[in-house]
């Protein structure tokens, strides 16, 4: 037998055999973000884990009433326990940029050696010697693959974690904000996600009029307004008694603890107690309680007898309908008179818009009792004054609606999966601007086969009440879409799906340790407006990938192409081996790092998101890296044989340093036409990125080293150059980007012109089918 008071953490799944008035918070399981009131009455094996209300599952808290039950359940054996095999029987995906990143691998390395077979042979059939032929082809291997390329990624995205952090967003996995900035589906949890999770008073409909109360969550600080305007309240009399009843009324408290405003007890009533304290009504320290009457599903009421200097005054907080039928009186203003028919329609409209609008309603009612009266729930429940009706909700976080438009606008969609109530989902998403057309109950997913699921997936569609198996089977079907899904969660019931999800997200401050062990990223705020930050991110970190790769091919294409028509001329070897590997390793790898902190592009969540099947270097990269590998090449080409057929001394050692110096100062130039993909350079700032500038100086400063230092000399087999050669590098070396930046100026205006530069996402991504 286990014994449950309030504040107990439930150690085992337990049936009831005794309950008095008791609650538990099963958010971290079920996803409901009030409360569940507990009895001892049977139900059918098959009615909704959030329903079975004869259990206490493992993991959940009592926030009120206690109660005596039996162990039917340990370990694995429990809810907690079945989800975590759920879990466990989730494989660890490799990510889109891991894909990506495999396939260029191979591709590099079938080219590579191709390359160098087909070279060496052409080289044998003109007559050049087997043991030229043989270093040839090892520089045009070394050239093809550039050998700084993992590093370069895994710097990049390790100093991503730095700015991922800024964003409030800790990964678990180094490939994570990339993943995420492909996202093209987030499927999101509403309690403590979307919303603040603290319960709040934000609307008192009274007879003499609606009061709105602004403040959000336990901090009690906040105003009453009345049509906008903020009103006295210590003017309002009918006002000060709601509140007061609502405080009386209660067993909960707000206290504040490192510096964040906590409750203790049943939430709603800790947002009555913030709500009476924003009126300045303090909790009596030493409270004269007479008598109590405890709420329970069957009388969903509460009443509180206190001995006050006017008597004895009972107050009463329930459900409307129920206070409503015991009511014969109302307070309108400071007067006190008898209830008509017309004051209860009225007081069932009230009650009915604010539940229409998602708010949980109270209904606060009082009475002052006369000498003599039994004090037992039949006479003293009845004859009440009705006071007015609390309208309390979760509220979503003030950033959220920002974040789900911003999120449209990046071509994501947004999909609230929850195990709260319909209802209340439904009214969030409309708070926060997310389009619903179809509500669907994990009942009613159980019952869909895949293809009607899909056909759901297709519309604008909130889940709610649903299950660890539910969450779980609509991440999968997203994935075979050809979605790249993002997923949040806070509770274990998140956890398979966010284990399953291309990117998990959980939550730092309420998530649950078994939902942050199966994530891949933790929101340090709980906030869905780091996500979309997030993304943004991720967006640039994949673009600053996609720019330093274009920028590496397209100068290890140089290197291929200068060797390569180099040998066709029958030349002297071009580039030495050491030479190429200084280029890739060192001067490559120094302005790759560079150009991966790269800040966004103005316009980079106004795009749709990539297409999951897309290539890091696609058709149009494939394009610009051929042709300024092919510039670079013959440019490099050009100036060693100008300096082979000069007749100066050394002629050979000198058109070497000249085509080595020539091909990295052409190369440091091709840099800049990669600071931005979309826009002219002019656009996004020549200073924007400084480390671009302090590489491009360092790496120029190298290779003067290299040039006229004996002992870089004699490793490098360089020669001295003068002034002259230095100037017509640099000449050669301009166009290069002054061509491009030119390009890419004409088209940027050409797209702005059309409005192409600009997109919107729809609700069916363009490249998923």
């Amino acid at each position: 037998m286990v014994l449950l008071d309030i504040g107990d953490h439930v150690p085992a799944d337990l049936r009831l055999v005794e309950a008095v008035n008791i609650k538990l918070d099963e958010s971290s399981l079920t996803g409901e973000s009030v409360s569940i009131s507990k009895d001892v009455t049977p139900v059918n094996p098959d009615t909704p884990l959030p329903e079975r209300a004869s259990m206490a599952w493992m993991g959940t808290v009592v926030t009120n009433g206690r109660a005596i039950a039996v162990v039917v359940a340990t370990g694995m054996d429990t809810e907690f326990g079945r989800i975590a095999r759920l879990t466990q029987t989730v494989g660890q995906e490799t990510t889109p940029l891991q894909r990506k990143l495999a396939v260029l691998g191979k591709q590099l390395g079938i080219f590579s050696v191709g390359i160098s077979i087909v070279v060496a042979m052409v080289g044998l059939l003109m007559g050049k010697r087997l043991l030229e032929m043989f270093l040839t082809g090892v520089s045009l291997a070394v050239a093809v693959v550039p050998e700084g390329l993992p590093a370069v990624v895994t710097i990049t995205l390790a100093l991503g974690i730095r700015a991922m952090v800024r964003r409030r967003a800790l990964l678990r996995r180094l490939q994570a904000a990339e993943t995420l900035g492909a996202a093209t589906v987030i499927c999101t949890d509403k309690t403590g996600t979307l919303t603040q999770n603290e319960m709040t008073v934000q609307r008192i409909w009274l007879p003499a009029g609606e009061i709105h109360v602004t403040g959000v969550g336990y901090e009690p600080k906040g105003s009453f307004e009345s049509n906008g305007q903020a009103i006295a309240y210590r003017e309002r009399p009918d006002l000060l008694a709601l509140l007061e009843t609502g405080l009386r009324c209660n067993h909960a408290r707000v206290c504040k603890e490192d510096q964040e405003w906590r409750e203790i007890g049943e939430p709603t009533e800790a947002a009555l107690v913030v709500a009476a304290c924003k009126a300045d009504l303090l909790p009596a320290e030493h409270p004269r309680m007479v008598s109590e009457f405890s709420f329970n599903s069957l009388r969903k009421r509460m009443t509180v007898i206190e001995d006050q200097p006017e008597g004895l005054i009972a107050h009463v907080k329930g459900a409307p309908e129920i206070i409503l039928e015991r009511c014969t009186r109302i307070l309108e203003g400071a007067c006190e008179r008898d209830m008509t028919d017309a004051d209860r329609q009225m007081v069932n409209a009230a009650y009915q818009s604010l539940a229409q609008d998602g708010l949980r309603t109270l209904a606060m009612a009082r009475r002052i009792l006369p000498n003599g009266i039994c004090l037992d729930e039949e006479h003293v429940e009845r004859h009440l004054t009705l006071l007015g009706i609390v309208g309390i909700i979760d509220p979503p976080r003030p950033e959220v609606t920002n974040a789900i438009q911003l999120a449209h606008s990046a071509g994501m969609r947004v999909i609230m999966i929850t195990g709260d109530a319909p209802a209340t989902a439904s009214a969030i998403a409309q708070r926060i601007g997310l389009p619903v057309r179809r509500t669907v109950t994990g009942t009613e997913l159980a019952d869909m086969d895949d293809g009607k699921l899909k056909s759901a997936l297709n519309q604008d569609v909130l889940f709610a009440r649903t299950s660890p198996e539910h969450k779980l089977r609509v991440v999968k079907l997203l994935q075979d879409m050809g979605h790249v899904v993002g997923m949040t969660g806070d509770g274990v019931n998140d956890a398979p799906a966010l284990k399953q999800a291309d990117i998990g997200i959980a939550m730092g401050l309420r998530g649950t340790d078994v939902a942050k062990g199966a994530s891949d990223m933790i929101l340090t705020d709980d906030n869905f407006a780091s996500i979309i930050g997030a993304v943004k991110e991720g967006r640039r970190q994949y673009e600053n990938i996609q720019k330093f790769v274009r920028y590496l091919l397209s100068s290890n294409a140089g290197e291929v192409v200068a060797i390569f028509f180099n040998i066709l001329l029958g030349g002297p070897l071009i580039l030495l081996p050491v030479q190429i590997l200084w280029m890739n390793l060192l001067t490559d790898g120094m302005t790759a790092v560079a150009l991966g902190v790269e800040p966004a592009e103005k316009g980079i969540m106004q795009r749709l998101p990539r297409d999951p099947k897309e290539r890091i270097l696609n058709r149009h990269g494939i394009i610009w890296t051929l042709l300024l590998g092919s510039y670079i090449g013959f440019a490099t080409l050009w100036l060693f044989h100008h300096y082979l057929t000069s007749g100066r001394e050394n002629a050979v050692f000198v058109a070497q340093t000249v085509a080595f110096t020539g091909i990295i100062i052409l190369e440091k130039m091709n840099v800049f036409n990669f600071r931005a993909l979309h826009e002219p350079l002019s656009k996004i700032g020549y200073f924007s990125n400084p480390w671009v500038l302090i590489a491009w100086t360092f790496n120029a400063g190298l290779q003067v080293c290299a040039v006229y230092v004996p002992f870089l000399q004699k490793v490098l087999h360089t020669v001295p150059l003068r002034l002259a050669d230095w100037v017509l590098i640099c000449v050669v070396a301009g166009p290069i980007f002054i061509v491009t930046e030119t390009y890419k100026w004409m088209d940027w205006q050409r797209a702005k012109r059309s409005d192409t530069y600009r997109h919107v996402g729809g609700p069916i991504h363009p490249h998923i089918t």
